[in-house]
């Protein structure tokens, strides 16, 4: 696809990547094998059949293309921006062995983008079972489970605290990656199916847990929303942020466009974000456009970086400065932040993740000066419905225990995404909201 020119789209919001032209799509579709079998729909979180939506792409049939995708996938143009491709569905397209695997993410988002141009088309629906079922949070794992019980003919209330429906689409992803018009109209098809959304419900509080279980089965996708911190000296002070905060603040609450939104965040001139994942890199890239000039700060070694390398090239190109093998251990300052005290890490022995273990180096610390730091290290699953369901099993960080159905302790309550996993990605959170959707089915049915 074709990026905006860097000296531009560091001065705005508008989104980065520029999308195929039909006919490149028809070019791209064109070099894929067909395989018999295709191991790029196992690589599918949620098993779109992707050789046979390529084949249309190719035949120039964009809408029956989009067609096949809905049948398993209602957010298509989302997925097709944020998955991480290249480790799942690309990843697993035998193309890659000897040169470049088709571009399945691309293709994804050209039939999707192209198709509400001209009008969505809804999967069929069954006819009414007379069933409820409430779903909790309308983020990624929340609409897909709306959709597909909706489609089953469940009639399903999916609640949402928040103004808008979306989650970590809405709040946490930036509009230069995912517009937002893009999630409102992926969210408007999901409600076409029949799903009532209520806005501003906060369940727990303003909707008691004694309402949620009167429904017929509970499906709770309310992710990942409490973010970590580091537990430095200085945390406490102004223009000291968590990733998921600053990034709600600019894309839910328009704090970028303050006084005339009254959600105001420090614009730092010279901002640390602490971190090495897409969070991070969303975070770093947000401040650049704030008019900051940002280092990011990562322990390991630049190869280690877990954020996609399509995102980590961007940051770079947008003139992010990285800090490899390196922490932050203090923040400085009296009433304001000065600067940040990182200290220089070696890579010991691999851990459980095969990844080099740092440890500090004796007599490295210096100072990168700041007046805003981020720290993006993750976040744990939302801890405010589930500690209001004292039955419901924890793990030790908080996660929601969940069987191979995707059943909790509690009698009918269901649960997937984040809040089961900890922070994930988008489509794998969908994918297991798919996969609850259908145990919730087939418990109601053999009651």
């Amino acid at each position: 696809m074709h990026d905006r020119p860097i000296d531009q789209r560091i001065h705005d919001f508008y989104e980065v990547d520029g999308g195929l032209t039909p006919k490149e799509a028809k070019i791209e579709a064109e070099r894929c094998l067909q395989c018999k079998k295709p191991l790029c729909v196992k690589g599918c979180p949620v098993n779109i059949d992707i050789p046979a939506f390529i084949r249309e792409v190719a035949a120039g049939d964009f809408k029956k293309a989009a067609a096949i995708i809905r049948e398993q996938n209602m957010l298509p143009a989302i997925c097709g921006r944020v998955c991480p491709q290249e480790v799942q569905c690309e990843g697993e397209c035998v193309l890659g062995i000897k040169e470049k695997p088709i571009s399945i993410g691309e293709l994804e988002r050209f039939v999707a983008d192209t198709e509400r141009a001209h009008g969505m088309v809804l999967p069929q629906k069954k006819a009414s079972t007379g069933r409820r079922v409430a779903v909790v949070g309308a983020g990624p794992a929340g609409l897909t489970a709306s959709a597909e019980l909706a489609r089953m003919g469940y009639h399903v209330t999916l609640f949402e605290s928040l103004h808008a429906a979306g989650g970590v689409l809405m709040y946490g992803i930036p509009a230069f990656r995912l517009p937002k018009e893009i999630v409102r109209a992926e969210v408007d098809a999901v409600l076409s199916l029949g799903v009532e959304l209520k806005l501003n419900h906060l369940v727990g509080r303003s909707v008691t847990v004694k309402e949620l279980l009167s429904y017929d089965a509970v499906f709770l996708g309310t992710g990942a929303g409490l973010p970590y911190f580091m537990g430095l000296p200085g945390e406490n002070l102004p223009g000291v942020y968590s990733a998921n905060e600053f990034l709600t603040r600019v894309n839910l609450m328009h704090a970028d466009r303050f006084p005339v939104y009254d959600t105001p965040v420090k614009r730092g001139s010279r901002v640390v974000v602490a971190g090495g994942g897409n969070v991070a890199m969303d975070a770093a890239r947000v401040a650049r456009r704030l008019g900051g000039k940002v280092t990011l700060v990562y322990r390991r070694r630049e190869e280690d970086l877990p954020a996609r390398e399509a995102e980590t090239l961007r940051a770079k190109e947008e003139g992010i400065e990285f800090v490899m093998c390196a922490n932050p251990v203090k923040i400085l300052g009296d009433q304001v932040i000065t600067g940040v005290g990182c200290v220089r890490m070696e890579m010991c022995d691999l851990d459980q993740s095969g990844r080099p273990e740092p440890a500090p180096i004796e007599g490295s610390h210096f100072t990168i000066d700041a007046d805003v730091f981020i720290a993006a290290i993750g976040q744990g699953p939302n801890p405010l419905l589930i500690s209001e369901m004292p039955e419901l099993k924890r793990g030790k960080r908080g996660n929601v225990i969940v069987d191979n159905e995707f059943r909790t302790s509690m009698r009918k309550v269901f649960a997937g995404g984040d809040v089961a996993t900890g922070a994930a990605t988008v489509i794998l959170a969908m994918g297991a909201a798919k996969s609850a959707a259908h145990a919730i089915d087939r418990m109601l049915r053999e009651e």
